[in-house]
Parts: C-alpha cells; sequence; structure tokens
C-alpha cells in the first residue's frame, strides 16, 4: 500500500504524538494508519506501510488492543486477520483519556493519599502533607471533572468545547453580580 503525501504527513506526526500519549512511536503511527484507512488493515499492509517489520507491528497491534484502540474486523474469504478502529474518535479519545488516568493519575493519588496519613515529623512535614493535600485536592476534582465531562457523551461535549471562553465569561459575569460567600 502506498501512502498519499497527506497521509504520509499525519501518520508522521500521530507517531510524535504516541510518545505524548503513553505509547511508542510506532504504535501510533499504527494507530494513524488505521484510523485514517477507510477499509480493514491486515498486519502485512501495515508493516509495508510503515516499512518496519512483522513482529514490531504484531507488538503494535496488541498494544493498540489493550489500550481497546483498534479490534480485529473478519474479512469474508480471508484467512489473516485484519484491524480497524474500535469506535469514533470520541470513544478512542476518551479511552486514551481514561488508559492515562489509571497509569498516570491513580498512581499518583494513592500515593498522595499515603503520605498524607503519615505522622509529620514537625513543621516542615505539616506544611508538606498541607501542600500535599492541595495536589491530591486538585488532582481529585480535575478527575472528577474529566469523568463528568466523558459522560455527557460526543454531541454534548463538541456543544460545550465550542461554548469555549463564553463559559469563563459567564463565570466572571456571575462573579461581579453575585457577592462572595463568606467562609
Amino acid at each position: 500500500m502506498k501512502m498519499s503525501p497527506l497521509v504520509t504527513s499525519a501518520v508522521m506526526h500521530f507517531g510524535e504524538m504516541g510518545n505524548r500519549w503513553g505509547f511508542n512511536r510506532t504504535v501510533g503511527q499504527i494507530l494513524a494508519l488505521i484510523v485514517l484507512h477507510e477499509e480493514p488493515l491486515s498486519a502485512q499492509e501495515i508493516a509495508d506501510a510503515l516499512s518496519i517489520s512483522r513482529g514490531n507491528t504484531s507488538m503494535g497491534l496488541k498494544e493498540l488492543q489493550s489500550w481497546q484502540l483498534i479490534r480485529q474486523h473478519h474479512v469474508p474469504g480471508e484467512r489473516k486477520e485484519f484491524f480497524v478502529p474500535a469506535g469514533t474518535i470520541w470513544v478512542l479519545a476518551n479511552r486514551v483519556f481514561e488508559e492515562r488516568r489509571k497509569r498516570e493519575i491513580d498512581p499518583t493519588m494513592s500515593l498522595l493519599r499515603d503520605l498524607m496519613m503519615d505522622t509529620p515529623n514537625g513543621e516542615k512535614d505539616i506544611a508538606v502533607q498541607a501542600r500535599l493535600n492541595e495536589i491530591h485536592d486538585l488532582l481529585e476534582s480535575v478527575t472528577a471533572w474529566s469523568q463528568e465531562l466523558q459522560n455527557l457523551g460526543p454531541e454534548k461535549l463538541d456543544t460545550l468545547m465550542k461554548l469555549g471562553a463564553g463559559v469563563g465569561r459567564i463565570l466572571e459575569l456571575k462573579d461581579k453580580l453575585l457577592p462572595a460567600k463568606s467562609n
């Protein structure tokens, strides 16, 4: 399979972004190729298009399946395995966010909870625990907020994102109109 310059550019960029999303360059390229291709792709077609070994392709496909970003697709009359995206772009994005939460945020939250339960050794530790508590509360809020956003569904989330800065202006107006609550 020969990739057009447009597809090549996108695939190369997804490879670069793969590292930022939590998987390697080749896995990012494989994902892009599958997402951008209209027809199901075989492992051999992917290996040929990306000029990578069949073994590297197989490992990348397994990783993408473990992230639930691709799935096998049966093509009638074919004995080879073919692969397609495991949902819409929104579904794939949510899966990446969820997997990153499990791999990055959850372990950090667990560590912070453990550290906050330790008995402080002096005033410096009390101050450190207060900061750790702030970090924990922020991560907990962000996690809860992102879960709420994921539960909105693609249409409502798209609408919310299009509101963009308008939400910030509404919140600023609310702060001007309503007096701050005293604690």
